[in-house]
């Protein structure tokens, strides 16, 4: 049997992480809305060909890092981020020998579904215990 992925969850296992996860999501959003301000912010004058620099633009690029920094531990952990702005994740996981996902969204209080990797979100079903 080929499988996709070297990591697979045990629902108990994607359950510890929720606290992290929730924490790094947390903190995107909030980089993402002041990454966005910014923009709002600097546009016009960019657009008005002004050569823009400073404190400004330096912490945009860092919020910029810290969210690609973020995103890099999900994916070194192999949890998929299916949809950043919902929060939506897949762990992977293993059902009777076949790879699916353990499917959460940050709206969620806890893991209650799964699907197939190729059904996606819409293929949601509840979990077996």
């Amino acid at each position: 049997m080929s499988l996709l992925f070297r990591k697979h969850y045990s629902v108990e296992e994607a359950r510890e992480m929720l606290p992290q996860i929730r924490v790094w999501f947390s903190e995107i959003n909030a980089l993402t809305g002041r990454i966005h301000e910014t923009d709002q912010n600097i546009a016009p004058r960019v657009k008005a060909g002004e050569d823009l620099g400073g404190m400004a633009v330096s912490q945009q690029i860092r919020d910029m890092t810290r969210v690609h920094s973020i995103l890099r531990e999900f994916h070194t952990r192999e949890i998929q981020v299916k949809d950043l702005q919902r929060g939506l994740i897949d762990f992977p996981a293993l059902l009777d020998e076949h790879e699916i996902f353990l499917c959460w969204e940050h709206a969620e209080n806890d893991i209650t579904q799964w699907h197939a990797l190729e059904s996606g979100f819409a293929g949601r079903q509840a979990l077996w215990h």
